[in-house]
């Protein structure tokens, strides 16, 4: 199985927060692991977010050698704007959604090409992108926590 990781997945391979076990768990299964070259910037806006909320740059200078470490371990998918704007319009999902699940196409379009099947989950914990990617025939992992 392909797995692709928007941001709300990615930042759980680096810190410990409801549904990281799972995250690992998937990621470590994976025969590939994929996410868009977006999903680098928003981790570490949203990691960095949360270490001004505690107070904490010790915690922050970990948590970004952790993205340096799984981003190393990963695919990075360009994308192609006009699909996600389709996506967009099509799901009424906010443009960074989009741009994941336009993402995790592509992946599933490229896989397809080169064995005729693929396996591809996408791994999220934002409800709209969840469900967005159900009604596109992916095989969903996560969902809403909290």
């Amino acid at each position: 199985m392909i797995v692709y990781l928007d941001t709300s997945a990615f930042v759980k391979l680096v810190i410990d927060e409801d549904g990281a076990e799972d995250v690992h768990r998937w990621f470590d299964v994976a025969s590939l692991a994929t996410a868009s070259v977006i999903a680098y910037a928003e981790a570490c806006a949203a990691l960095t977010r949360r270490a001004r909320q505690g107070g904490s740059t010790d915690a922050l200078t970990a948590w970004l050698a952790g993205v340096e470490s799984r981003w190393a371990q990963m695919a990075h998918v360009r994308v192609d704007e006009r699909l996600a704007g389709g996506l967009a319009v099509r799901h009424g999902l906010r443009g960074m959604d989009a741009i994941h699940l336009a993402a995790a196409t592509t992946v599933r379009e490229r896989a397809r090409a080169r064995s005729g099947s693929s396996s591809v989950a996408i791994a999220t914990f934002d409800r709209e992108l969840l469900e967005a990617a159900e009604h596109e025939g992916f095989a969903t992992l996560g969902g809403p926590t909290g």
